[in-house]
């Protein structure tokens, strides 16, 4: 089922998009929608361009062909200065979190604003209160990146991530390595800020179970197309075996656990 949304609904438009790494394609004729205050996750196996979409929507990254847009901006028509400010409106939780290790909780979330803005330190310690309590932790502000947990981490993160009232945010993997108990922070985190601060979020993931539990859009990538778009429950029905392959994470089907290789036993008598 195809997303129904107008043009002026959706935040990020991509159209025909086609991006190859050497001889490898990684996207072909790729199109989709983005719609705005949705949460809209894209998903498919390790290996299949999810973060490598990331970058070209923010402009690190240049199509082969094909056209991104966000917010009504061709992103890779702009000029740097407009690229950049373009950015700012981008918040983006790294697979990492990307913390800077030498400085404090307070400081990593406070950087954006002393980066971006000419606000009064007065005004950045109100903000950052704001933003670390929206994830809980308020009480560690004074904690340094190497005394968090795996978890901490990740909403300190996120914490910075919404420093500047981004008009979306972009995560990389953000439920990879965590404990049960961290997942289920995140995931109710993501989809109430969503929610509360009127955001638009894209979610890069292979974990099915926590995105699916709050995206409301999912497009699955495999080969370089998009082999499977609707909301969670119109996947879980699809008649697709390559969707319901990843939605259930069936060992057999049509994605195969071994790369492309010669026959084993050819390969094990050929002559050295």
């Amino acid at each position: 089922m195809a997303n129904s949304a107008s043009p002026e609904d959706n935040i990020v438009s991509i159209s025909n998009l086609s991006f190859s790494r050497g001889p490898r394609k990684i996207f072909d004729a790729v199109s989709l929608e983005i719609q705005r205050g949705k949460v809209t996750a894209i998903m498919g196996p390790s290996g299949t361009g999810k973060t490598t979409l990331l970058k070209l929507i923010g402009g690190q990254l240049t199509p082969d062909r094909g056209q991104i847009h966000v917010d009504g901006q061709n992103v890779h028509r702009l000029k740097p200065r407009e690229l950049y400010e373009l950015r700012k409106r981008m918040g983006m939780l790294f697979q990492s979190g990307a913390l800077l290790t030498d400085m404090s909780v307070y400081d990593n979330v406070a950087f954006p604003m002393r980066e971006h803005t000419h606000l009064p330190e007065s005004m950045i310690r109100t903000l950052v209160l704001m933003k670390l309590h929206a994830v809980g932790l308020r009480g560690a502000r004074h904690l340094m990146p190497n005394e968090l947990s795996g978890g901490m981490a990740r909403r300190v993160a996120l914490a910075r991530a919404i420093a500047l009232d981004p008009l979306m945010i972009m995560y990389d993997e953000p439920f990879t390595g965590q404990d049960p108990i961290s997942k289920g922070a995140l995931v109710h985190l993501i989809k109430a800020l969503n929610t509360t601060l009127g955001l638009t979020s894209i979610i890069v993931s292979h974990d099915v179970q926590e995105t699916a539990a709050i995206a409301d859009y999912i497009y699955v990538l495999s080969g370089g197309k998009i082999i499977g778009q609707g909301t969670p429950q119109e996947l879980q029905q699809s008649d697709s075996e390559w969707v319901q392959q990843f939605m259930h994470g069936d060992a057999d089907g049509p994605v195969h656990f071994h790369y492309s290789a010669p026959d084993y036993l050819d390969d094990l008598l050929a002559s050295k």
